[in-house]
């Protein structure tokens, strides 16, 4: 009879390699954020916003603050990727045909009319007009552009000013995603910190915090939004306006990660780690910081990544209104204020184009955010 429970019979490569057994957390939650295939779609999407959020002039085609009166609310130019001559050759070379604007004989509205017999020809990687990256670096290449820096091309229309729609969206982005992410950082950072001392400390410093928090979560949202924006200066400048509208956001929303961090470390004070640490000397900064709060870190970064498109809608809901940024900052909530006026939309209905931008990164942020809860749920099937 042979020896079944043997050690030579463990000795196999799946325990040899001990692949699950040396796994991180992180590493666990990786690999189930990698089975949520809309979360993973979700997260392309997102990179590459914030990826033209950081430079948005190299993506941009034209100046988004050149006005052309020439090409008020010009509608978009179909972009032609076959370059055919006159002897059926043809090449791969991106193209619009040139416009004439003319006038309608009966109601004098203006008409553009496409010229056969004159293209704009596109380019990638080609010099236009010079645009900062990250406001250090001055540059004049494009990812997609007139291969004529002189030349407007209106890929999604322009404004009544004739303003390049797509321009005027592209550099929007780095505003308003920019305001989601520094206002949630803001917010986390004093819900963290209030709510980590309360849980930890617990007494009247839980008490008072406990009714500070229940006193912010108790104020209607959108009225203290439009009071306090109400309230900001006209004369301020752009960046000041603009931290300043981040601060108001950051400061109505900080409350509900605070009563979260609360209750975890209420839960976590009394666990055996916690104890060890304080045993062995740690001082109650250390215990806070190096050994309660990273076990809520995943939790964190997917709370961050479902509150930063609420903090999206907040900008561009006050942008809208008028009680946020004003021009000549551009974001997708100022852009959008273009279109209230029902004349405009239907002169112009690709006005409303940013607002197509506001759902794509809301609700990539959505699926990413909920993919990364997932992952991180220890419970989750």
């Amino acid at each position: 009879m042979t020896d079944a429970t043997s050690p030579e019979q463990y000795d196999d490569k799946p325990v040899a390699s001990g692949k699950l057994a040396v796994a991180s957390q992180r590493q666990l939650i990786w690999w189930a954020f990698k089975s949520h295939h809309l979360a993973m779609i979700a997260l392309v999407v997102v990179v590459f916003l914030y990826i033209v959020a950081a430079a948005p002039g190299f993506f941009g085609i034209n100046d988004p603050n050149a006005q052309n009166v020439r090409s008020p609310f010009h509608p978009p130019q179909e972009l032609h990727w076959v370059d055919r001559d006159a002897e059926g050759g043809w090449s791969l070379r991106p193209y619009v045909y040139a416009t004439m604007l003319t006038r309608d004989p009966e109601t004098l509205a203006p008409v553009y009319q496409e010229d056969p017999a004159k293209k704009v020809y596109m380019g990638f990687f080609t010099p236009g007009y010079e645009y900062k990256i990250l406001g250090l670096i001055t540059w004049d290449i494009h990812f997609f552009a007139p291969q004529d820096p002189h030349t407007s091309v209106y890929l999604f229309g322009a404004d009544r000013l004739g303003r390049c729609v797509l321009s005027r969206i592209v550099h929007g982005t780095q505003i308003s995603l920019s305001v989601g992410l520094v206002g949630v950082v803001m917010s986390f950072l004093m819900g963290i910190t209030i709510g980590g001392f309360a849980g930890y400390f617990g007494g009247k410093i839980d008490f008072v915090a406990e009714r500070v928090i229940e006193f912010v979560l108790s104020l209607p949202t959108i009225p203290i939004w439009l009071a306090m924006s109400a309230a900001l200066p006209a004369d301020w400048s752009s960046v000041t306006n603009y931290f300043m509208i981040t601060l108001v956001l950051a400061l109505t929303s900080w409350a509900h990660m605070a009563r979260v961090v609360r209750g975890r470390f209420l839960s976590m004070r009394g666990e055996d780690f916690v104890q060890a640490a304080r045993l062995d000397g740690a001082s109650e900064g250390r215990v806070i910081f190096r050994h309660m709060l990273p076990s809520l870190t995943s939790h964190i970064i997917a709370a961050m990544t479902l509150a930063i498109p609420e903090m999206i809608l907040a900008e561009t809901a006050l942008s809208f209104l008028g009680l946020g940024l004003q021009p000549p900052t551009i974001s997708w909530g100022v852009l959008l204020r273009e279109a209230q006026n029902v004349g405009a939309i239907q002169a112009a209905p690709w006005l409303l184009l940013p607002g197509a931008a506001v759902m794509l990164a809301v609700v990539a942020l959505n699926f990413l955010g909920d993919g990364l809860r997932d992952a991180a749920d220890p419970y989750n099937k």
